[in-house]
């Protein structure tokens, strides 16, 4: 008979400490049980076993990081278009000429498309920092499920490269370098790969405005 008040949200989310605090290959069906205080068998009203449980961890972990990429960029967009209604009326009445002032907004709205960028490559990186488990696990798209997970992530780094111009393959590319960057600097720093005395994050804002500066130039126009 399942312990009660145990479902499979609790496993998970059990699991998931395990695997970030011990790493993704340390958790075991025995280490889990004795952390929520069952018997292994016990895990089996949830898990089919310790590659269901990967499998279901990595979907929890691309789901999490999801909602707070996706959060991130909501955030980041309500706060600037609050600070650009404010600078409108400001940047109408001090610039003469109504096209001086849309310049201005253009730039305005290019600054707040890198913002959201932005936006999400901090919690991608909070996320890889404070999970390392679950962002290890969420890097193996074997599964189906797994691979579908990761579709919503995707989109929305899609659809902001589509904000600045980019669109059908061209985005795909654009949103795999991005991904190869953010995946190669958190792999580095959590493997200890960085050995200078520089600041890995000044190095990946470097990275990040040159490569993005590099797609608007392709692009622009």
């Amino acid at each position: 008979m399942p312990r009660a008040g145990l479902d499979e949200v609790h496993v998970l989310q059990a699991a998931a400490e395990l695997a970030d605090s011990m790493g993704a290959e340390s958790v075991t069906l025995a280490l889990l049980a004795k952390r929520l205080n069952v018997r292994p068998p016990s895990l089996y009203n949830h898990i089919k076993g310790l590659p269901d449980l990967r499998v279901k961890l990595a979907v929890y972990g691309l789901q999490e990081m999801y909602r707070r990429t996706s959060q991130a960029v909501a955030d980041s967009s309500k706060d600037g278009k609050r600070d650009d209604k404010r600078d409108n009326k400001r940047d109408d009445e001090r610039v003469n000429g109504q096209d001086a002032a849309k310049e201005i907004r253009k730039t305005k709205e290019g600054k707040r498309k890198a913002e959201a960028i932005y936006a999400i490559v901090e919690a991608y990186l909070d996320f890889a920092e404070n999970h390392p488990g679950l962002y290890e696990l969420a890097q193996r798209p074997l599964e189906p499920a797994v691979h579908i997970a990761g579709e919503p992530l995707v989109a929305l780094m899609v659809e902001q490269m589509e904000l600045r111009g980019i669109y059908g393959d061209q985005a795909i590319h654009a949103v795999r370098g991005l991904r190869s960057i953010l995946h190669g600097f958190v792999t580095l720093s959590q493997g200890e790969g960085f050995g200078l005395p520089y600041a890995w994050k000044e190095s990946l804002h470097y990275t990040l405005e040159a490569f993005l500066e590099g797609l608007d130039s392709a692009f622009r126009g």
